[in-house]
């Protein structure tokens, strides 16, 4: 797996690791090839904000956008799966909410994106369902039970 992760934070390298740790996780527990390549992007409010209103016809931020792409890059050959997008203060409220780590949080939401980039959504209560035991499999993989989305 090959995980490009980007950021207008500065990040630790230990939490860059965890979250390519969790994207690869996530992309080997769904069976994805094992050349498949993500891009995550760590940014800010203003954004996401911005992304979600383009994308999605929202204006506000979010804490997480998926942006499928799903083709083969010619030159190395090698399949993109597509963009993450995770707002780093989205995630650090959302640790203090949840009384865990921004760094477990920001491995959440990146296994959550990662799902979507993957054809899992939770517009519907059984995908939900699905979706959300697959997030859980894959924190507990991580040694991250008991962290989860809010309803």
């Amino acid at each position: 797996m090959f995980i490009a992760v980007e950021s207008d934070i500065v990040l630790p390298k230990a939490t860059i690791a965890a979250i390519q740790q969790a994207a690869e996780r996530a992309l080997q527990q769904q069976g994805a090839p094992p050349n498949a390549l993500i891009n995550i992007l760590i940014s800010d409010d203003a954004q996401l904000q911005e992304l979600n209103r383009q994308y999605r016809g929202i204006d506000a931020p979010t804490d997480v956008l998926s942006f499928p792409m799903d083709f083969i890059d010619p030159e190395a050959d090698q399949p993109h799966l597509g963009v993450l997008a995770i707002s780093y203060p989205q995630a650090q409220a959302q640790a203090e909410a949840g009384g865990h780590s921004v760094e477990a949080e920001l491995q959440l939401l990146t296994i959550h994106g990662a799902l979507h980039l993957l054809g899992h959504d939770h517009l519907e209560e059984a995908e939900k369902a699905r979706m959300w035991q697959v997030q859980a499999e894959v924190l507990a993989a991580l040694g991250l039970d008991g962290i989860h989305i809010p309803e």
